[in-house]
């Protein structure tokens, strides 16, 4: 006689909705890397204190930092075994990722003496690092929007370093606070029963 033993399926609770996380990040890196744009150099394109661009930009960063924390500490409620070890993997990935940034910008900046290695690695480092986490998350929690915006940022962010002066701002502003406010209209909540049907982590057991 035999005994039918399903691999146990994650949870809906497991897979957050990004959408609140995707909208805060996306309006911090719209306004915040415009408000850079137009204040660079010497003849800015718009009269803005200097201080505008970082209070935008780290005010929305700390926002949807909150947010996000916010959406994954609800998505954690109930579950257990692998689905659980995944959420604080990627949670964790996040510390580990900007810890290795800020090391090798330090690194680099004192080896090279060169102020603008951190106004240049900063904010195209931080769009890498993101999108790599995003396209683990994507991988993780079999989520395409996720995946799909990880490697818009990683790519973006990194080929905004050919470009010299405001355009740099431009793409970060444009191609990454537009894309995560794309990937926001794009994230479709999806049903519990069926993503705990189709959806299961068995490939990360």
């Amino acid at each position: 006689m035999s005994h039918n033993n399903p691999r146990p399926a994650a949870t809906a609770s497991a897979v957050p909705n990004n959408r609140p996380s995707y909208l805060s990040f996306g309006l911090a890196w719209l306004l915040g890397y415009t408000a850079f744009a137009l204040t660079y150099g010497d003849d800015p394109g718009l009269p803005l204190p200097a201080a505008v661009g970082p209070v935008l930009l780290l005010g929305g960063l700390l926002t949807g930092l909150v947010v996000t924390a916010v959406v994954a500490v609800r998505a954690q409620r109930g579950t257990r075994g692998a689905e659980a070890a995944v959420g604080i993997m990627l949670a964790a990935s996040w510390l580990i990722g900007f810890s290795a940034l800020f090391l090798i910008i330090t690194a680099l900046e004192s080896a090279l003496h060169e102020v603008r290695v951190q106004t240049l690695l900063w904010p195209t480092g931080s769009g890498l690092v993101v999108g790599m986490i995003y396209l683990a998350g994507g991988v993780a929690y079999r989520d395409l929007v996720q995946y799909a915006l990880g490697a818009w940022l990683a790519v973006t962010s990194s080929a905004a370093l050919l470009l010299d002066g405001a355009h740099l701002y431009w793409v970060l502003a444009i191609a990454g606070g537009g894309g995560y406010l794309v990937a926001a209209m794009c994230r479709v909540r999806q049903d519990g029963p069926r993503r705990r049907e189709e959806a299961p982590l068995s490939g990360l057991a």
